[in-house]
């Protein structure tokens, strides 16, 4: 195949944009892998934090019996279980946002990766309905038109062709010798 010929470009552009969109392709999948980490070590934290959640609230009801027998030093435990609580919600407020959030950027790259399989889907079908079209086309009937001009110049070569030399004649070392 030769640079010259729309063919090899045609070729050429194909699997450039091939190449592009296989490179879309894994990129999306990267995310979705990525996602589905952060999914899965968000549940993890979150299973660690609920024991400590009903710890704390075991600690709590105990500073609460310890405040009655201690009145000065229930003041700051109390205060200081308040925040721990207050935290501890935050904390749960958060890891269930952030959860939501996970889920719902793992639907979204999966849409992504779904749309860019029907993109490289329509985009193959394009290339090979443009490949045949400009095979039909440009292709078949340039080379039929270069058929018939090579069969042109052949024909006007012979018909004007000049006359061979006839052979009954003696020629000199000059005319004999090729080079």
């Amino acid at each position: 195949m030769n640079a010259s010929e729309p063919q090899f470009w045609m070729m050429i552009a194909s699997i450039v944009i091939a190449i592009c969109f296989i490179v879309m392709a894994l990129t999306l999948i990267a995310i979705a892998l990525i996602a589905k980490k952060v999914v899965n070590t968000v549940n993890r934290v979150e299973e660690k934090v609920e024991p400590l959640l009903t710890q704390v609230n075991a600690i709590s009801e105990q500073g609460k019996e310890i405040s009655v027998q201690f009145k000065e030093i229930s003041n700051h435990l109390s205060t200081a279980t308040k925040y721990f609580s207050d935290s501890a919600g935050l904390i749960k407020q958060e890891v269930a946002e952030i959860k939501q959030l996970v889920g719902q950027t793992a639907i979204v790259a999966k849409d992504k990766v779904e749309l860019v399989s029907q993109t490289i889907d329509r985009t193959q079908l394009q290339v090979t309905t443009t490949t045949d079209f400009i095979q039909e086309k440009v292709v078949v009937p340039a080379r039929e038109i270069a058929a018939v001009m090579a069969g042109v110049k052949k024909g006007l070569e012979v018909l004007l062709a000049p006359t061979p030399k006839r052979i009954d004649r003696v020629y000199t070392e000059d005319e004999l010798f090729i080079g």
